[in-house]
Order: C-alpha cells, then structure tokens, then sequence
C-alpha cells in the first residue's frame, strides 16, 4: 500500500526551521538557500491545508499544528538516526558521545575517567568540547552536559550541580597580607571570566556581597573567555579570581590555591545532563547518568567534611 506522506525533503526542512525558528539558520544547516526552505515549507503547509509556522520580522513561531508536527518528526529522525548508527556501529554499540564545555571537561570529568573506566569498562567515550556542537543539531551526540539554566527547549534537562563559587589564589600571594587586620583587594589584580565579549560574570559582585566588603574596585583586572584560563592565571600567582568550587578541588587539596576569606555563594547558573526525550533511558546513557549522580555526590561529601 502506497504510503500517502509528504515529501521527505520539505519534512525536513519545516522540522529544521522549527527547531531553529529561522529560516536562515535552516538553510545553513541544510546547505541550501534560504528561498529553498521557505518554499519547500510553504508547499508543505499547501498540501496539509494548514499553517505550521507564523512568520514575524525577526523569527518564526509555531502554530499549533506546528507544534504536534515537530514533535513527531523529531521523535521519528531521532528513531532513524539511532537505527542507522546502530547498522553502522555493530562493533560500537557501547560507544557514549557527549559533548562538555570545555572548563568542565579539563578540570571535572578528565580527573574522574579513571574511575569511569573502573566503574564501567565496557563503555567507550568519545568526548568533544566545541561550544557549538549542539545536541538538537547532532546525529552524531547521544548527550550533552550544559552550563546555564535548564532552558534548552526540545530536549530534557537533568539537573547535576549547582555552582558554588568562593575566591582563591596562590598561597604565596595571600601571605603578603599576614599581619594585617584585614584583606585588602584593592592590593590584588583581579581575575575575571567573560560572558561574551563585552561584557563580564558578575562573581565578583556576587561574592563581595554575600562577603560583605565595599570599596572593592572591579573595574579593572585581567579578563578571560574560559574559568579555565582564569584559574590558572591564579595558580602562576597573578591574581585572585572567583571560582566555581567543584572545578579547583584538586588545587586545592595539593594547596597550590587558597580560599581567601571563608565565604562561598551559590552561582546562578548550574550544570546539566541534557538529552533527547527518546534517548534519555538508552543503557549507556542511563550508566552514565549514575555515574555521574554518584561522583557528584561523593564530591559533595568531600566539601561537607573539608
């Protein structure tokens, strides 16, 4: 029986464009024009007699057929995707692709390998740290860990950690101030993580509240793109940076940083474990995810009795 489907090409494309809300974005990712997408979208609303996307000035939003269309056919390709990697990888079904910023990857998950290896020696890992290498955009990705807030639409969004930020810096850099009766910032060079190119983190002020010190000028200082390059400026003895705690511990255990001050704040924004709705209970991403809930909470631990 001759199925009655719409063409696989224009599916594609209105998928692409509603997951993206653009229709630029679509044709970059599809490799062809803008005009292209456009019409095989239009054509597709033609034949289902119903408009699946509203076109504003600046992006395009979903109606509600739209809606229950995307979600069908993301559920579809992510079955299809799934199917063929498995005909193409007989010999690396246990293979686990994840995607991990790069501060996160260096400084948390790289120590922990040993173990995961330990823990779980059937899976093989393939890690990337690209910051545009997105897990909705990705056939290749079985799941991704996230710094923000859990607001990925599309996917589903497991909460790991909070971040908790305290201030630290070499040992050699703190003893300058013994003797004083209080630390004075204003005699250190500041370290500060970028949030784009324009603009900082706010760490700094965040801490010096919740510290409780005024006059602190932070204004200047070196800047960053990467926590990573911001710690390890610390480590050479260039400054005090805040950092989230989770990513110096080793640091400090070998004492090559220092807390300055006994005060920590609870970032505002977190780490996730990020999948697709019909990957998330797939066996070696569910291991995964158990390893990394317990490595969590033993690093957990660790703080609470340090």
């Amino acid at each position: 029986m001759k199925r009655k489907m719409p063409a696989l090409n224009a599916l594609k494309a209105f998928e692409v464009a509603g997951r993206t809300g653009s229709f630029t974005r679509a044709a970059e990712l599809l490799n062809v024009t803008q005009s292209a997408v456009s019409r095989q979208v239009r054509q597709l609303e033609s034949q289902l007699g119903e408009a699946l996307l509203l076109r504003h000035h600046h992006h395009l939003e979903l109606s509600a057929a739209g809606r229950t269309l995307l979600q069908a056919l993301q559920q579809s390709f992510d079955r299809i995707e799934l199917t063929v990697r498995g005909i193409q990888e007989k010999s690396h079904r246990n293979r686990l692709r994840i995607n991990a910023p790069p501060t996160f990857s260096s400084r948390w998950l790289m120590p922990r390998l040993g173990r995961l290896r330990d823990a779980l020696p059937e899976l093989e890992l393939s890690l990337s740290t690209r910051l545009d290498d997105a897990l909705e955009e990705s056939g290749v990705l079985d799941c991704a860990i996230r710094f923000g807030n859990g607001e990925w639409e599309g996917v589903d969004n497991r909460l790991l950690m909070n971040e908790r930020h305290i201030a630290v810096c070499a040992p050699a850099l703190l003893a300058r101030q013994t003797g004083r009766d209080a630390i004075d910032l204003n005699q250190f060079t500041l370290l500060h993580v970028l949030a784009n190119p324009d603009q900082r983190y706010l760490t700094w002020q965040h801490w010096l509240k919740a510290a409780g010190i005024e006059n602190v000028d932070t204004r200047g200082g070196y800047e960053f793109d990467l926590l990573d390059h911001a710690i390890r400026a610390a480590i050479d003895g260039l400054g005090v940076t805040i950092a989230d705690q989770h990513m110096i511990a080793r640091e400090l255990a070998e004492g090559q940083l220092v807390q300055v001050l006994n005060v920590h704040v609870d970032g505002h924004q977190s780490y996730w474990l990020v999948t697709r709705s019909t990957q998330q209970d797939l066996p070696h991403i569910a291991l995964f995810r158990e390893w990394l809930q317990q490595e969590i909470w033993l690093s957990g631990r660790a703080f609470d009795q340090s």
